[in-house]
């Protein structure tokens, strides 16, 4: 016991001062929002031809990309694929927005888009608790979600919490592209929680399906299903990216 109490005050305090402070180093291999550095060249589909979702559509008579952040799985394909150096992948960790729309990035853009929510800032602001559902997940946004909850992050200073019981929450965060066999899970849980409530959708497949979309097997996404108040983007997100939506959805930040 006292080996545990010695340690554990060597240790010293580990939480990051964010969002107070610096945001924690972000890896090298981090690929946050999308940036568009010139317009494409005519005729050039590349990107769009290596997209493994669909995520990058040219617009012809803007001869311009626009890409769909909610669709997109961050794997740069498409910024090796440029030849002309078109698109790269920013250093911003800042993805979220209370609207489907405010995902879908064009060249001429104006960024970053509102995550906030009045509902859950008046309602939720030093209190929110949440039930996660992992609807067909492969566990990656699931494990990220998961991180917050260390000493390191501790989401717990903000009143964010994940309980057991829906009955008990506020909202629910989903995962997973919500398979067919998980869509009953989901509305029964959705329904336990009480008025009013909030949904928030973590990555790539819990907002479009990801990699299976459109597959028979699975719903593209909660939307589908039950309505969603704000969509946090990535594949997985960084849990920077989680924390920064959500203390912006709760008007924290």
């Amino acid at each position: 016991m006292f080996d545990i109490l010695k340690i554990r005050f060597q240790q010293k305090y580990r939480t990051m001062s964010y969002p107070d402070g610096p945001a924690p180093a972000l890896p090298s291999r981090f690929a946050g929002r999308p940036v568009f550095d010139a317009q494409c060249k005519s005729g050039c589909s590349d990107c769009v031809d290596v997209c493994p979702t669909r995520a990058i559509a040219l617009i012809p008579e803007k001869n311009a990309l626009e890409l769909d952040t909610g669709r997109c799985l961050f794997c740069r394909a498409c910024e090796r694929a440029c030849p002309h150096g078109v698109i790269h992948f920013s250093r911003d960790h800042s993805l979220a927005s209370a609207r489907r729309q405010g995902l879908v990035m064009e060249a001429d853009g104006v960024y970053p888009v509102s995550a906030r929510s009045d509902l859950a800032a008046k309602l939720f602001h030093h209190s929110l608790k949440l039930r996660q559902v992992s609807a067909g997940g492969c566990n990656a946004c699931e494990a990220d979600c998961n991180v917050l909850g260390t000493p390191a992050w501790d989401m717990g200073r903000f009143g964010i919490q994940f309980v057991a019981s829906p009955r008990h929450a506020d909202g629910l965060l989903i995962t997973g592209p919500v398979t067919v066999n998980m869509r009953l899970a989901l509305e029964k849980t959705y329904a336990a929680v009480p008025d009013p409530k909030i949904v928030i959708a973590v990555g790539a497949c819990a907002i479009s399906g990801g990699p299976y979309a459109d597959h028979d097997e699975q719903c593209n996404g909660a939307s589908s299903i039950v309505p969603v108040d704000i969509f946090i983007p990535g594949c997985p997100p960084h849990p920077l990216t989680i924390l920064d939506g959500l203390l912006k959805f709760l008007g924290r930040i």
